[in-house]
């Protein structure tokens, strides 16, 4: 019995105009945006629809924006959204969890502007960042950020076969690119990133995002939610918790999620959200299995 399995996509995704079609078409959107706009304290909306790009990419508003667009999406869809499955790629587990019922709507945004904010001071108290690195094994990936001790280097997503971004220090990422082109990588690329996400830099992130998740009650939810962290199906919420918070330090096994969602019966793969970058990256994980966007 072939499953559907739903995936949400992460910071990076975001682009101006994000989710306006479904503020003008849809009832419960535009009710679940108006809403947003309240909790947060700022209209979104505005940035979403007519910001710019600059405005999209301050970590502040491109977490909730990006998890809005998401969920709202899912939300919308209403009987048609049934999940066998589902993973969210960093951001998108948030996504992810309020989608199958996990989190209540008002919780997850909550929890995104808390994560949020706490990203954005940690990359402020430290400047760090992220490279991708194209056509070289995990092992070897692994391998040259272990022999940078002087500096902070760790593999921060394992994306797809030939794609790891790495994330430190600014020092550390400039020496890794460096030893990894040297090693036979095709591309070893900085990223336009705020910076060094899912690394140990992320500690007092973590901490902060800690408190808040443990004052937060999750739920069961309706399907297994195959976390960052171990790219395990979960749906023991104290689980679930301790695996989010862990997620902010830890790197996204994004790779090694989608091969246990195949072999454990996924065959179509739906991305709710903004772009189609996760498509692309199923794709290069296994090509016989379909990709497509939500739609309503």
């Amino acid at each position: 019995m072939s499953k559907k399995a739903y995936v949400f996509p992460g910071q990076g995704a975001q682009f101006v105009g994000m989710g306006k079609d479904l503020y003008e078409n849809v009832p419960l959107a535009k009710e679940l945006f108006e809403q947003a706009n309240t909790i947060l304290g700022f209209r979104i909306t505005d940035l979403m629809f007519e910001g710019t790009d600059e405005d999209l990419r301050q970590t502040k508003v491109t977490q909730p924006a990006i998890f809005l667009h998401s969920v709202i999406l899912a939300k919308s869809m209403g009987e048609n959204f049934r999940p066998d499955m589902v993973a969210g790629h960093s951001l998108g587990e948030f996504s992810a969890l309020v989608a199958a019922g996990a989190l209540s709507f008002e919780d997850g945004l909550k929890l995104v502007f808390a994560r949020a904010l706490a990203m954005q001071k940690a990359c402020e108290a430290t400047p760090s960042t992220m490279a991708a690195v194209l056509n070289l094994p995990d092992e070897k990936v692994e391998e040259i950020c272990t022999s940078i001790t002087e500096e902070v280097v760790v593999p921060a997503n394992y994306n797809c076969p030939g794609q790891i971004v790495i994330s430190g220090s600014v020092p550390g990422i400039d020496i890794a690119c460096e030893k990894m082109l040297e090693a036979g990588a095709k591309r070893a690329l900085k990223l336009k990133v705020g910076g060094a996400f899912h690394s140990p830099l992320m500690k007092s992130a973590e901490n902060e995002l800690a408190a808040a998740i443990e004052q937060t009650s999750f739920n069961i939810p309706v399907c297994p939610v195959y976390q960052n962290v171990n790219a395990k199906p979960e749906t023991d919420p104290v689980k679930i918790k301790e695996n989010l918070i862990a997620q902010l330090t830890a790197p996204v096994k994004w790779a090694q999620s989608i091969k246990t969602m195949i072999a454990d019966g996924a065959a179509e793969f739906i991305e709710v959200g903004p772009g189609n970058v996760l498509q692309g990256l199923v794709k290069k994980i296994d090509f016989s299995v379909t990709t497509s966007s939500a739609s309503l």
